[in-house]
């Protein structure tokens, strides 16, 4: 049959074969069904771009990037563990996964998931190593000691000082119960320095525990930076005679910290105020100096990251080093054209970032980017290319190893969120100039030179491109730490990154140089007055409408599933795979809408409570204030109040105990002195207090001494069909070296954690099992 006779067979077939009455309805199906099989005709082949993509992520080995990711999870594993885990099961587990990732070596996907599950159990282990290494005693309970010991750090404050001791000896304390070190406060500045003997009467307490049910957990930083306990100083502290000479370790530490001390008053003393109290931060890390007004204004301008020594300031002092280094060398044409000095200077860069660490205190911000810093110079000395996601994945996998811990400080979660994403942005320009270069321009496809104009318009635009990047992948991290966001802070961070640029760092670095010679008062005005324009941006941002965002506390799972979606995005280098960040982002942003929201709150130390009054606001009832814990409760139930102001006017106190409203005609009593249990167990559904309890106390909840040990802060939900529904910090049987079980006892009125009580049932008797701190 020819062409042309099929043609027409093909058109008068239907005629012939369709020769009945067609419906409207059916004749609409027909249409969408036509139209559907036009769609497909043009959509993509799905499979061949999932094949494609694969194949892709494959050759740049972006699934590498997953094993750091593993390891944290392992790290956050071990950290939500209620017993102290054994090591020698995830040790062994390690050396059998390693095993059979070389076994299956040859099989990529086999390969893969042991080296996934390799990577996992690796960061749990690395976890219970940490752990056991910085091993020491927690103080069990409050007490009133005569202490000696090496005064290891000292930091000044406008109002006395704040001292860490290596504990020496202990009167009035058992040996078997003396922590190695504390951490002691004073009401005047002490006349004694780092590395100094001394001896003191301190009222001494365990570290303080989250002020709220999954609230910030001072005790467990305390615990992994040594200190067994903190206090205040009971009269004046005076330098004896030690029993035995400092180690060299502890006269070098001493040395560094009584440096930094010396330059963070010379440089308050020249600039003055808040402008000085932020260069001396910016130069020492010693921040104690800031006023409370100071740190909310920052903070509200969401540009608090300037007092803290991270990863800006890292960068910028090992770039001074590396570029005016090889600057230096290639005036030398014999060293430039025979030796290579970019390597050096890397070399060179690599020491002052090191001594700029240790000039700062070394805390684990620092270090953070200390080592993230030490790889990308490291990568220029092996002739690699510095800025890549892989050389972030090696700095993750440094900090799992060393201070594993950190993976859940906002320092290490802003830092590295807001690295990737400027990798991931810079890694996508650079793919798209490699693979599709303009033939038309020339040298190779480089672009040409920018006029002037267009040189001053594409700089600032690179700085606002690059800090859009950086803030959306650091806004949830903010939300979920702090409690609130700064819509301005596109506006603010271009400002104060220009300003650290050109002002702050240099400065820093020229003051810190000269101020042996007596020659830095100029240097450190030059650094004010570009602090100075930072603070007045700042008021003109925290004076704008709407300039914080107040939020409530997320659900437990929001910050996982939103850090996945984070991961997910700057990871990936198609888009077929960034799209996996969707659905993570929506369980995130999901559980961020759907945080606790209590209707009453326990201090774990059973001194004040919080009660949400008619108004749907927090008020806080007690006699004894603590604005710390106010200021947690407050922050996390979106409510951007002064914590003075939430203490509750209408709330009746005397000397034996306040007492607060409740639903339904109910009270809650804070009880002060044992003569008030007779009457508020008998007249109130919960009675709160640091005492403890009489066993036949009638009340329906008891949050008494025994009872918040076990429990820690407890958050109370009110609804109108099932009562009060409990939520505690510690779930049943937590034992952790920073949060060990307290004694077993046989006489305990409250419910099991999680637990819900309606009115008029009687609680449980369970079964025994223990606060930019910023």
């Amino acid at each position: 049959m020819s062409a042309s006779n099929r043609s027409l067979a093909f058109h008068t077939a239907p005629a012939v074969y369709t020769c009945r009455m067609v419906t409207p309805r059916g004749a609409g199906v027909l249409s969408a069904t036509a139209a559907l099989s036009r769609a497909a005709a043009y959509a993509p082949d799905w499979r061949k771009l999932f094949t494609a993509a694969l194949a892709r992520e494959v050759e740049e080995r972006r699934f590498f990037l997953w094993l750091p990711v593993a390891a944290m999870g392992g790290v956050a594993l071990n950290l939500a563990a209620d017993r102290e885990p054994v090591l020698w099961l995830p040790a062994l587990l390690a050396g059998a996964l390693a095993t059979l990732a070389w076994v299956v070596w040859a099989r990529p996907l086999a390969r893969g998931l042991s080296l996934a599950a390799f990577a996992l159990v690796a960061g749990f282990l690395s976890m219970s190593l940490r752990t056991g290494r910085v091993a020491g005693l927690v103080l069990d309970r409050i007490r009133i000691v005569d202490l000696t010991g090496w005064v290891e750090e000292v930091d000044l404050r406008p109002a006395g000082a704040r001292l860490i001791i290596a504990v020496d000896d202990a009167d009035g304390m058992p040996a078997e119960k003396i922590p190695r070190r504390v951490r002691v406060t004073t009401r005047k500045a002490p006349d004694v320095a780092a590395g100094d003997f001394v001896a003191l009467k301190a009222r001494l307490l365990p570290p303080s525990r989250a002020a709220l049910p999954g609230g910030y957990d001072f005790a467990r930083d305390a615990y992994f930076a040594g200190v067994g306990a903190v206090g205040s100083a009971l009269g004046a502290i005076h330098a004896t005679s030690p029993p035995a000479d400092a180690t060299w370790g502890q006269r070098f530490h001493a040395a560094v910290d009584h440096a930094r001390n010396r330059l963070a008053l010379r440089v308050n003393e020249v600039i003055g105020g808040d402008e000085g109290a932020i260069a001396a931060a910016m130069v020492t890390g010693k921040r104690d100096f800031l006023s409370n007004d100071a740190k909310d204004l920052i903070r509200q301008a969401g540009i608090f990251h300037i007092i803290t020594i991270s990863g800006v300031q890292m960068t910028l002092v090992a770039g001074i080093f590396f570029i005016g280094f090889r600057r230096l060398l290639a005036l030398s044409p014999t060293l430039a054209l025979n030796y290579p000095i970019k390597k050096w200077a890397a070399g060179i860069a690599m020491i002052g970032a090191l001594m700029y660490d240790i000039a700062t205190g070394s805390r684990v911000g620092t270090e953070r980017a200390l080592f993230m810093t030490l790889i990308v110079l490291g990568a220029v000395i092996m002739d690699r290319r510095a800025l890549t996601m892989r050389n972030l994945g090696f700095a993750v996998l440094a900090v799992v190893v060393i201070e594993p811990e950190a993976i859940l400080g906002v320092s290490f979660q802003l830092s590295f969120a807001a690295v990737a994403a400027l990798v991931a942005v810079m890694e996508s320009r650079l793919a798209g100039m490699e693979r599709d270069p303009d033939p038309f321009l020339p040298q190779k496809g480089r672009p040409p030179p920018r006029g002037l104009v267009a040189e001053l318009v594409h700089k600032p635009l690179a700085l606002l491109i690059a800090t859009a990047c950086a803030t959306s992948a650091t806004a949830s991290f903010m939300a979920y730490h702090f409690y609130d966001l700064s819509p301005y802070v596109l506006i603010g961070n271009p400002l104060t990154l220009t300003i650290i640029e050109f002002f702050a760092v240099p400065g820093a670095l020229l003051g810190a140089a000269l101020y042996p010679l007596g020659l830095d008062g100029p240097v450190w005005l030059y650094v004010g007055a570009g602090i100075k324009f930072i603070l007045w941006a700042a008021r003109f941002i925290a004076s704008a409408p709407a300039s914080t965002l107040h939020l409530h506390a997320f659900a437990s799972y929001a910050l996982p599933f939103l850090a996945l979606a984070v991961l997910c995005a700057t990871i990936w280098r198609t888009w077929t795979f960034r799209l996996s960040a969707i659905p993570f982002a929506v369980v995130g942003l999901i559980g961020a809408a759907h945080g606790p929201r209590f209707d009453v709150i326990v201090a774990p130390s059973g001194e004040q409570a919080a009660i949400r009054d008619a108004d749907a606001l927090l008020q806080v009832v007690g006699k004894r204030f603590n604005a710390f814990a106010a200021e947690q409760w407050l922050t996390a139930d979106g409510d951007g109040r002064d914590p003075r102001e939430a203490r509750d006017p209408d709330a009746p106190c005397d000397r034996l105990g306040c007492v607060g409203a409740l639903p339904e005609g109910e009270s809650l009593s804070v009880v002060m002195d044992r003569l008030a249990f007779d009457e508020d167990c008998a007249r109130a559904e919960i009675v709160v207090s640091a005492l403890t309890a009489p066993s036949g106390c009638k009340a329906k909840f008891v949050f008494d001494e025994k009872a918040l040990t076990r429990l820690g802060a407890v958050g109370l939900a009110w609804s109108d069909q099932a009562g009060f529904a409990m939520t505690s910090d510690r779930s049943p049987g937590e034992d952790r070296p920073w949060s060990r079980a307290p004694p077993e006892t046989r006489d305990e009125r409250i419910a099991r954690p999680g637990s819900t009580l309606s009115h008029g049932a009687d609680p449980a008797d369970p079964d025994e099992e223990p606060g930019q701190g910023q």
